[in-house]
């Protein structure tokens, strides 16, 4: 497989966050565009080409340049929210069931009629 297509595949996977198995088939096997992906991770060829890419930038302003990052367009993950699916390990099992059974029930104003 042609190195430009795996980097135009790894490419569009990043931008689109989807999973490597919903590469598009114009892309080729996902199975083969992963494997190179990892195996140019591991080698150091992703930081070389970083390297290269940056290999310039710093000749108009010295060697104080530096990369800014908006943190307006910044965004998490959904499943960076941090929510627990379970008490913290600390809580007990009857300070749990303690809690819950002694809850005051909160009157919203609404009801089923």
């Amino acid at each position: 497989m042609d190195h430009r297509v795996v980097i135009d595949a790894v490419l569009w996977r990043t931008r689109t966050g989807s999973p490597w198995r919903d590469l598009p088939e114009c892309y080729g096997n996902w199975k083969t565009v992963y494997n190179r992906h990892q195996r140019w991770a591991i080698d150091g060829v992703w930081a070389e080409v970083l390297h290269e890419l940056r290999r310039g930038c710093d000749q108009d302003e010295g060697p104080d340049w530096m990369i800014a990052v908006d943190g307006t367009v910044v965004r998490a993950h959904q499943h960076a929210a941090g929510a627990r699916h379970a008490p913290p390990p600390t809580a007990t099992a009857t300070a749990t069931a303690t809690a819950t059974a002694t809850a005051t029930p909160i009157d919203t104003g609404g009801g089923v009629e």
